[in-house]
């Protein structure tokens, strides 16, 4: 049309990216074998909030369940657990005066800690740990600047 990019059509170039923006993180999806032992282990772990329950209602694509993580809005659904473990997760931070209480956490449900994985000082601490459906969670002590101010010593 004319050279003209088509966005342009529908305003300013910065007015379609003020529209396009990313307003943060609407929620996170776990499919999982057992709703009552994921109600649990989110429970015990994240002190989550049950919000929501469908009960025996299937209105998305199976039985469900909604909870606030603070203001971090988490789904589970009713499905099969993953097949194997995997190092894709999803990190939390915690205070490192914290990781002794969670780490007591993790152990009362029988979960499986994985190994810290090779750092360098000043990355924080983490623990790694799987829930009953294959997902790796992520326990941090350190924050962002902290890692990118060490990596570029």
């Amino acid at each position: 049309m004319c050279g003209i990019p088509h966005l342009l059509l529908f305003g300013t170039v910065d007015q379609v990216e003020e529209e396009r923006r990313l307003q943060g993180l609407s929620h996170m999806t776990f499919i999982v074998h057992d709703l009552k032992k994921a109600t649990l282990f989110f429970q015990t772990i994240f002190d989550a909030k049950e919000v929501y329950s469908s009960g025996t209602d299937t209105f998305s694509i199976a039985k469900e369940k909604f909870f606030l993580i603070g203001e971090l809005w988490i789904a589970i659904m009713e499905g099969e657990s993953l097949p194997s473990k995997t190092y894709n997760h999803i990190a939390f931070k915690i205070e490192t005066s914290e990781v002794p209480i969670y780490l007591e956490k993790i152990r009362t449900l029988s979960l499986t800690i994985k190994d810290e994985r090779r750092r360098v000082s000043g990355e924080g601490q983490s623990i790694y740990f799987y829930d009953y459906d294959n997902h790796l969670f992520e326990l941090h002590t350190g924050t962002l600047e902290e890692r990118l101010r060490r990596y570029n010593k």
